[in-house]
């Protein structure tokens, strides 16, 4: 089973969703806005996909951020400004086991289809 953690407004978090469900892959959806993920699980999304994947510059919360914070951004940083801010976090993030998947193109759909079932 893959969790999905996004928003539900989220037009790519939706096209996520509906493959998903047309690939008959099982899943199930968090809305990270109103179930902020605890400090623990960011702290593994930044391990496995890396902190420069999970962040979403191109968001209107990075734009609003200090320079300042945006500057000294560093994992013991970000994690708690992910926590913070969770639309920071680059949607959608897909999570089965210890696989982390961020994004939705076609190398993400790929790697979504290679998990195993």
């Amino acid at each position: 089973m893959i969790t999905v953690y996004g928003l539900k407004n989220c037009d790519t978090c939706r096209k996520a969703l509906k493959w998903l469900a047309a690939e008959n892959i099982a899943h199930d959806f968090i809305d990270i806005r109103a179930e902020t993920p605890d400090t623990k699980t960011i702290r593994g999304w930044i391990k496995a996909a890396g902190l420069e994947t999970l962040v979403n510059k191109s968001s209107t919360t990075w734009r609003s951020l200090d320079q300042s914070q945006k500057d000294g951004l560093a994992e013991a940083s970000a994690t708690d400004l992910l926590g913070e801010h969770p639309t920071l976090i680059k949607r959608p993030v897909f999570v089965s086991g210890e696989n982390v998947i961020v994004g939705f193109k076609d190398a993400q759909k790929q790697a979504l289809a290679a998990l195993p079932r």
